[in-house]
């Protein structure tokens, strides 16, 4: 994908004779996929060793939490708003201040241990930054690769997502031995190394400054306010007990309501920064849905998986990383050989996103069948299965979302794609969390009731034993009954298949 915006001149200078990258611009790119990747991994070894930076700030649960809450807040905003100041500063210039702030907040934050209210600001904004490096990654793919490995890098954007994920849980681990503030610090060193590479490779497009006379002022309050609202309530909403507290009431409600009239601002607006008329595409409109669907299935997987571990087999967090690598070392091979199968013009890629569907499907269907007993070990042949179906269906998105637009529509198909991806874990995680605890309640209570009289004459340390066995077992079958739900939603996408996407080809050329 060629930006408008460079000039011949401009390009010939990034360019070689032949029309391909130089070793320049392939520093640049390299770049932008480490700092995506310091990004990520930053904000998954957070999450994972929350309990330790918690004790190391003095902060209680309910107060830590909140440091999850705003980052997740403040990268949901950022990949959906900062696309569209690409074409005004340029790709460069964006991707140099996102990467200096991201740096910044890191460096600052184990200081602010004894502010909060700053420590929160501080780690939204951070949250911001680190969201706006992925579509950059998207795009400056799209816009510099040569067309017959294009494919390839796009499959590498969606194997950032699995192993941020993975590596975060295993940085987790060995930052433990540094300290709570390890957390922080450890990435930023990456970080400071793609910007280097961003700075020096990427080309540097001419400032659009006029485009600030029709900013678009009103959606970016709107917009921000409805996205930061809805993302704080989800993250929210099961520590809270959802809609029985009137603060995730309110925030839920509200941020529907101006989510409404930042559409309504959208469609008109002359400068948007989502262009819903982008979705009369139906390859479009297919892949945000089915996308959303897609990364609802892969961290349900993960989250229904590590919560059955911890719960019933006592994991630790260096225990989970070792399980989430059988899903990540694998796509080491998977992902270039799923590439090379899309990339070939026969090869219709709808089918090869099907075949990924029914993968996890299949995957699901097997983990409804646990028990008790199972441990790790257990988990290994769906988490292969995973690790063959998530670049099956990434790629293929990918190719179905940007196949068929245009240049200018580059920045609007990025915000689409990353919002889309960063509310929809944020959503499946808050889903999860509800669903759990819902039909384990159920199932303890029908455990209990089944207890009868053996329940009821029991002594006080029986019949605490029972409950403990009764909520133990309540886990183990609303864990199952989750990977059923989750089985049935990839079959619901696999018959969209069959009606809503049209045919698209790999790249072979610039223009295309």
């Amino acid at each position: 994908m060629v930006d408008a915006s460079v000039t011949p001149h401009h390009k010939n200078k990034w360019l070689t004779s032949a029309g391909e990258i130089n070793g320049r611009t392939w520093l640049g790119l390299f770049g932008v996929f480490l700092a995506v990747m310091a990004s990520g991994v930053g904000e998954n070894a957070s999450k994972f060793a929350l309990a330790d930076i918690q004790g190391g700030m003095l902060l209680s649960q309910d107060a830590g939490s909140w440091l999850t809450t705003c980052y997740v807040t403040g990268f949901v905003i950022g990949s959906g708003f900062t696309p569209c100041f690409w074409p005004t500063f340029s790709l460069r210039r964006v991707a140099l201040v996102m990467s200096a702030i991201y740096l910044t907040c890191g460096l600052f934050t184990p200081w602010l241990a004894g502010h909060y209210p700053a420590l929160l600001a501080v780690r939204s904004v951070q949250g911001f930054a680190g969201g706006a490096l992925p579509p950059m990654l998207m795009t400056v793919v799209l816009r510099f690769m040569p067309p017959l490995i294009k494919v390839l890098g796009l499959g590498a954007y969606g194997w950032v997502s699995a192993w941020s994920a993975t590596l975060g849980a295993t940085a987790a681990a060995f930052a433990f031995h540094w300290g709570w503030s390890g957390y922080f610090y450890w990435n930023l060193p990456l970080m400071a190394i793609a910007a280097v590479c961003i700075g020096y490779g990427l080309p540097q497009d001419p400032l659009r400054l006029e485009r600030l006379r029709q900013f678009n002022w009103r959606g970016l309050l709107l917009g921000g306010a409805a996205l930061g609202m809805l993302t704080t309530g989800i993250s929210q909403g099961e520590r809270l007990d959802w809609f029985n507290s009137p603060l995730i009431y309110v925030l839920l409600l509200g941020g529907i309501g101006l989510l409404m009239l930042f559409l309504i601002n959208e469609w008109f607006h002359p400068l948007p920064f989502f262009n819903l008329q982008l979705l009369k595409k139906r390859n479009l409109s297919f892949s945000l849905i089915t996308l959303g669907g897609v990364l609802i299935i892969m961290v349900s997987l993960v989250n229904i998986t590590s919560g059955y571990l911890s719960a019933i087999q006592g994991y630790r967090q260096e225990q989970t990383s070792d399980m989430m690598l059988w899903v990540a070392l694998p796509q080491l091979i998977t992902l270039p050989i799923i590439a090379v199968i899309c990339n070939t013009p026969r090869v219709d890629c709808r089918w090869v996103l099907a075949i990924s569907l029914l993968l996890m499907a299949t995957a699901c269907l097997l983990a409804s069948q646990l028990t008790p007993e199972w441990n790790g070990d257990s988990f290994h042949t769906i988490a292969l299965l995973q690790a063959v179906a998530q670049p099956m269906a990434i790629i293929p998105l990918l190719m179905q979302a940007t196949g068929g637009l245009l240049p200018t529509d580059g920045p609007f198909a990025a915000a689409w794609f990353n919002a889309v991806k960063g509310f929809s874990a944020t959503a499946a995680s808050g889903a999860i969390a509800l669903l759990s605890r819902q039909r384990g309640d159920f199932h303890a209570d029908v455990i209990t009731d089944g207890f009868g009289s053996t329940y009821r004459d029991a002594s006080a340390a029986a019949g605490e034993q029972l409950s403990q066995i009764a909520t133990r077992q309540g886990h183990v079958l609303a864990s199952a009954d989750l990977y059923m739900l989750v089985a049935g939603l990839a079959l619901l996408l696999t018959a969209l298949i069959l009606f809503m996407p049209t045919r698209i080809y790999p790249p072979r050329s610039v223009a295309a």
